[in-house]
């Protein structure tokens, strides 16, 4: 019994000391500011099946970002997402389109202000809307959580763990819009090839707290994110699915290349 004592205090003192409370919203430590890019689409073996273009631009006190994805058979992906960073971050909406030579095929989109979410799926004429619990300044979805990390680096380099909150939806048919608590950790420093270049990141992990009920009907799996080492820290490599848990899995890299290598752990 002392000893069963012993391990729940040992096990409650590093709750409190790697957990950050998730009752707090994230300060704002590194101010995004105008960016253009070109990075690359890959499967998640690196091989490269759409070239991408991102812009960021700040604008009457907001961050701006449009992210899109261009394929040779006349497919784009569209990703669009705004925030205010005052001394907290928070993102207010996020966007996602798939289109087919211009025409819409899937949208998703989460406004943070009103707490509504939505899906449509042209094919299948589905249509699902729904109010979802915004935790203000916790809450992220797309590339809001590459922004999050951003300001979250350095105490996650020190070993905290964090909880956030992801707007996501259930796999089709059902499309249900949802908020899920995520768990974000460091996971060490790695190198990848990248446009023909050795390149070295810092990953960082965001991992769905699904409950065990329904594991056993879905798998969500891990995002992955990586920025760029040393300082300043910024994007470097995203994987992911592309919005449902059921999707492929993808990779988008900084630096377009047509066959970027695996990050693997930097040697020390």
């Amino acid at each position: 019994m002392i000893a069963k004592r012993k391990l729940a205090a040992l096990f409650s003192a590093l709750a409190v000391g790697f957990l950050t409370s998730s009752g707090s919203a994230i300060e704002v430590t590194e101010l995004a500011g105008a960016a253009h890019g070109y990075p690359g689409l890959c499967d998640i073996n690196g091989k490269k099946v759409a070239d991408g273009e991102f812009r960021q631009w700040v604008e009457d006190r907001h961050l701006n970002v449009v992210i899109t994805y261009k394929f040779p058979n006349g497919q784009t992906f569209e990703e669009k997402a705004r925030f205010r960073q005052g001394s907290e971050l928070m993102q207010e909406q996020w966007s996602w389109k798939e289109l087919m030579h211009g025409r819409s095929q899937r949208e998703f989109a989460a406004d943070f202000v009103s707490g509504i979410a939505s899906a449509h799926i042209r094919k299948d004429n589905k249509d699902v809307s729904d109010k979802v619990e915004i935790e203000t300044g916790r809450t992220f979805a797309g590339f809001g959580f590459t922004i999050a990390l951003s300001n979250l680096r350095k105490n996650l380099l020190k070993g905290e763990q964090v909880e956030l909150k992801a707007v996501g939806f259930s796999p089709f048919p059902t499309l249900k819009p949802q908020v899920v608590t995520v768990k974000v950790s460091y996971g060490g420093l790695d190198r990848m090839r990248m446009g023909g270049r050795s390149l070295k990141g810092d990953r960082f992990i965001i991992h769905p707290e699904i409950p065990l009920i329904a594991k056993l009907f879905v798998k969500v799996p891990d995002t992955k994110i990586w920025l760029t080492n040393p300082t300043p820290a910024g994007f470097l490599r995203w994987e992911g699915p592309i919005v449902l848990p059921n999707d492929p899995l993808i990779r988008v890299d900084l630096l377009s290349g047509t066959k970027n290598g695996p990050a693997e752990p930097e040697k020390k």
